[in-house]
């Protein structure tokens, strides 16, 4: 009969799981076993394995059959002994590979085709969308956690309200207004956990309906998150001023990103934002206003959210994705009174509910001031990498025009026409990844924003952001007419 352990973990500190199998006996069998793991690689090496006594109780062995298997796998280099150290397996024993295709029989493989070699992993991460990892602000963080802890309430505990904390929604309350120029109260703020979540309770919820315009170009997860809801969008054409919202329709709904549309750049014109709040207003419609990074704008003062203009008329989903990070699971909409009930049933089972421990977190790390004061250092930061990634264009790739770097974490190179895709392959193959502007396209729009690189300037950490750009500098085509580079 075969035997597992699994035990052990109190003494050695890992759980393990062994099956001893087959009719050789049972130092045969913990052999064999102990062999596989370390092949298929669940016992990494330098991994420490249970004393004698400890594994041979959780079998049901004797000792010297533990003894006598870990003596042999030592002999044969699986396992190394050292007096003080206990046995572990060994350093230079690595898990099984798998055969190469086309390999048969033990065989030595052909020689494989160059388009199936596989793209080296990346080195240098320049993908839009995350902030620096390194700088999330630990210790503010966990000097927030421990007074929220310390001052939480024991009825924090227990079943909650379905809109979140209300000490969150108050702190947002004050800080969107003072920072989002946002206007609501505590009774219209819903929290989730983070923009994809809001939209889920928007539209898979069933508090609003489809067809929805979007942007011509943004982000497909969004796009497929509504079309798994049921939900059509329809792109709107974007220029140098934002999205053309004198295209819209009979939509009774749509979604923008007005201070810094995603991923070309620039704010929705002044025009426009009036003409979309109209539009909202002569049909019964709603704005739907992603703020994903509204605080980072560096040229100038931030352009203060669409909401303001009408509060009646425009929900605002934004989270700390990008401003603290994507692993906060916390965002927020703000919404028009009639939404706020629908929202509520739409969330459903606590078990969707943000963590109540995070919400008075990020409570007291807006209302003590650390979040301030972090956004601001995180400005500067950003600022300083958009001036780096321009400098080094300038120098290295004159030809390449950069657009969208007055506000957020990326930006956009301008590339000849016909030149994206091989642009992104020679970027893999120097270790860079990130994504071509194509990506972002609406499968139905009418307009090509032409090609280029999305290159995000906060995804490295300090130390690598240098051989980042190099890297990136050395993949764009060569020299080809172009204009300077732009700050638009």
């Amino acid at each position: 009969m075969a035997r597992s352990w699994v035990n052990s973990a109190e003494r050695i500190g890992a759980d393990l799981h062994l099956e001893l199998a087959g009719t050789g006996g049972r130092r045969a069998a913990l052999i064999a076993a102990l062999r596989e793991a370390v092949r298929g690689g669940r016992l990494a090496p330098g991994t420490r394995l249970p004393p004698y006594r400890s594994l041979a109780a959780d079998l049901g062995v004797a000792r010297n059959t533990v003894a006598d298997a870990y003596a042999e796998l030592v002999a044969e280099g699986w396992l190394t002994a050292r007096q003080g150290s206990g046995t572990r397996v060994a350093e230079r024993a690595e898990p099984l590979r798998h055969p190469a295709r086309g390999a048969v029989n033990g065989g030595t493989s052909p020689k494989a085709d160059p388009a199936d070699r596989p793209t080296p992993a990346p080195r240098h991460d320049l993908r839009q969308g995350t902030p620096d990892a390194s700088a999330f602000p630990r210790a503010a963080w966990l000097t927030s956690y421990r007074r929220a802890l310390q001052q939480a309430p024991n009825e924090v505990f227990g079943p909650g309200d379905p809109a979140g904390r209300v000490e969150l929604r108050e702190a947002l309350t004050e800080y969107l207004a003072r920072a989002r120029g946002v206007r609501t109260e505590p009774g219209r703020i819903v929290v989730c956990s983070g923009f994809a979540h809001g939209l889920r309770l928007l539209f898979a919820g069933g508090v609003l309906r489809g067809p929805l315009a979007v942007e011509a170009y943004g982000l497909p997860f969004h796009r497929e998150l509504l079309a798994g809801a049921g939900v059509r969008t329809l792109p709107l054409p974007l220029d140098r001023h934002g999205a053309r919202v004198d295209r819209l329709g009979r939509e009774r709904a749509v979604l923008l990103t007005p201070a810094h549309q995603f991923p070309t750049g620039g704010p929705l014109h002044a025009e426009r934002r009036a003409a979309v709040v109209d539009w909202a207003r002569a049909r019964d419609g709603v704005v739907l206003e992603d703020d994903y990074d509204g605080e980072f704008r560096y040229d100038r003062r931030p352009v203060g959210a669409l909401q303001g203009l009408d509060p009646d008329r425009v929900i605002l989903l934004g989270s700390v994705s990008k401003s603290l990070s994507p692993a906060v699971r916390l965002g927020w909409l703000v919404l028009p009174e009639r939404f706020v009930g629908g929202v509520l049933a739409a969330k459903g089972e606590r078990e969707a509910w943000a963590s109540v421990l995070d919400q008075l977190s990020l409570a007291e790390f807006i209302t003590g001031g650390a979040y301030d004061r972090h956004v601001r250092r995180m400005r500067q930061r950003y600022r300083s990498r958009r001036d780096r990634l321009v400098a080094a264009l300038a120098e290295h790739a004159p030809h390449i025009e950069v657009t969208g770097v007055a506000a957020g974490l990326h930006a956009v190179l301008r590339l000849p026409p016909g030149t994206e895709r091989s642009a992104v392959k020679a970027a893999a193959r120097q270790g860079v990844a990130l994504d071509g502007l194509a990506a972002f396209r609406h499968p139905e729009a009418d307009m090509d924003a032409g090609d280029g690189l999305v290159v995000g300037c906060a995804t490295p950490s300090e130390h690598a952001y240098t051989a980042a750009l190099e890297a990136l500098c050395r993949a764009l085509p060569p020299h080809a007419p172009g204009t300077r580079p732009s700050k638009s």
